[in-house]
């Protein structure tokens, strides 16, 4: 019985994968370099702790038995308990809820876990042009199965979130774009007064919202901090030049919250030449969000509210 008969492909996972050098103690004491920014309030690219870290960098195929229907996540998982321990990758709940497995597929920001296998493999060598040597420009389907043998679904390409510094393997380091959101401070700042009934009893434990008040940050709540925003930005380098998508998104969670006393505050704290300034609406933050937020609009239309005050 073949693969394409029970069900069964062959894939190959082409990993980029990286291991970090032990840091010497010379390189401790050089710290970060002397042309780096220090002024941004946003980004501490000045310190040791952001330079990128140095060590080896190498291409290696995995080819695994695997579903169409398979996330590019159970490939991984497959290949860590089967084949190779030492592969290094993060994931937490598997189900696209806490952002912690965003990677580069093929290129493009997403979730490994809501990657599946069949969306995302490619023809190893595709042919793409026709014997008369036109390049085919219509639907490629064809194209593409007789580019691969039977059963064998192609290649998927993976590599670290770009934008971000390299852990290792797959993971890189977000603590940046965190701490831009931090910095930020994502938690409502009630107003000051105790709110009140209608009879003038003092309410301290609840802030009433009718439907359109909560509509204005409803789905901004649903961020994960995932960075895939942040990974498909062309401005956004690690926080050094730019707050991010990521951290404008959740100070617009707060701005819009009608119970959020700080309002004022919050867009005094983006208005600089890191925040909004920076932002160039290329809007490519948008195409990837795994939860729907329009990211470039939602920017945007932050980008007004404070322009308006």
């Amino acid at each position: 019985m073949s693969g394409m008969e029970n069900g069964v492909n062959t894939v190959t996972l082409r990993v980029n994968r990286f291991a970090p050098r032990a840091e010497r103690a010379r390189d401790r004491e050089r710290g970060g370099s002397p042309f780096a920014r220090k002024s941004s309030p946003f980004g501490d690219s000045g310190t040791s702790a952001r330079r990128r870290p140095r060590g080896k960098q190498w291409l290696q195929d995995y080819t695994l038995n695997v579903r169409p229907e398979d996330t590019v996540l159970d490939c991984l998982l497959k290949i860590k308990r089967t084949i190779d321990p030492t592969l290094a990758f993060r994931y937490s709940c598997g189900h696209g809820m806490c952002g912690s497995d965003a990677v580069s597929i093929n290129g493009t920001p997403t979730l490994l876990c809501t990657a599946s296998v069949k969306d995302w493999a490619k023809p190893s060598n595709p042919t793409l042009v026709d014997d008369e040597g036109f390049r085919h420009t219509g639907d490629v389907s064809d194209i593409q199965e007789n580019a691969v043998g039977a059963g064998d679904l192609g290649v998927i390409e993976l590599a670290p979130l770009p934008g971000f510094p390299v852990q290792r393997d797959l993971i890189a380091d977000i603590d940046q774009m965190l701490n831009q959101i931090r910095k930020l401070k994502p938690y409502l700042q009630a107003h000051g007064e105790l709110a009140t009934t209608a009879d003038g009893k003092i309410n301290a434990f609840e802030y009433l919202q009718n439907p359109q008040q909560l509509a204005k940050y409803e789905l901004l709540s649903n961020c994960i901090a995932c960075g895939t925003c942040e990974g498909s930005c062309p401005v956004y380098a690690g926080g050094e030049a730019f707050i991010g998508p990521a951290a404008l998104i959740a100070a617009s969670r707060f701005i819009n919250d009608s119970r959020d006393g700080q309002a004022n505050a919050r867009m005094d704290a983006i208005d600089s030449a890191d925040g909004i300034a920076a932002c160039q609406s290329v809007r490519a933050c948008t195409r990837e969000c795994p939860r729907g937020i329009d990211v470039g609009e939602e920017i945007w239309q932050l980008i007004a509210q404070v322009k308006e005050r």
